[in-house]
């Protein structure tokens, strides 16, 4: 396995409803075919003096924070305190964490947002993982399907790892922030507490505590972190 690469190298799982869905895989995307079947389980779990439950399978904390022009699809769990904004569309197979930030015009389909993520004006989230307190810029998109519709694997250290999958966009560590109008193309994984340029097309593994800048421009921040 490597290391880099791995759930728990790039994710706090204190930090989602998910957490013991991470704590069984050894890479992130491996959680993408069991997320549906989780969110069903987990939501009949979910306290009814805390959540609306609508429908068959979407589960809205009290407090969160629905635009009446938004789209919700199941199976779907929104958290405590999380606002989703005018036009939102959420397709499904998702779970968003508390106090988090679902905006206008942005789309949202098999993915995982963790607590106090921030996508907030036209963002297209697809088959991603985007951890603790991470935040895309306005347009920022994480590409999930290849143009030739072959398996998408994640490049590393000039191997690429399998993942066996068709469709994953991105793994976005905690505590990172993608640039407005970046392109994370398919298999993208970004370690924590990263920057990401606007206008990025980025693709592989970015390292964590980094600045990417353009591809095979990457420098490491000097910066400690409490």
């Amino acid at each position: 396995m490597k290391i880099f690469l791995s759930a728990g190298n790039l994710l706090d799982f204190d930090k989602t409803i998910a957490k013991s869905l991470f704590e069984n895989v050894a890479y992130p995307w491996e959680v993408f075919d069991k997320l549906s079947d989780f969110i069903m389980e987990i939501g009949n779990t979910l306290p009814a003096d805390e959540y609306n439950k609508i429908g068959d399978n979407v589960w809205i904390h009290k407090t969160a924070v629905i635009a009446p022009t938004a789209y919700i699809n199941g199976p779907l769990i929104i958290g405590e305190g999380t606002e989703v904004r005018h036009c939102a569309f959420i397709r499904g197979t998702a779970i968003v964490g508390k106090n988090c930030v679902v905006g206008n015009s942005t789309e949202l389909k098999g993915s995982i947002l963790f607590d106090n993520v921030q996508c907030p004006h036209y963002n297209y989230i697809g088959d991603s993982v985007l951890g603790y307190k991470s935040h895309t810029g306005a347009g920022v998109i994480t590409s999930n399907l290849k143009s030739d519709k072959s398996e998408v694997t994640v490049a590393f250290e000039r191997e690429k790892v399998d993942t066996g999958r068709t469709k994953f966009g991105a793994i976005i560590g905690d505590y990172t922030e993608v640039g407005c109008n970046s392109v994370l193309n398919p298999g993208t994984v970004v370690g924590r507490h990263t920057n990401i340029y606007p206008l990025s097309m980025v693709r592989g593994y970015v390292p964590e505590n980094s600045i990417y800048k353009k591809q095979g421009e990457v420098c490491r921040k000097d910066i400690v972190h409490v």
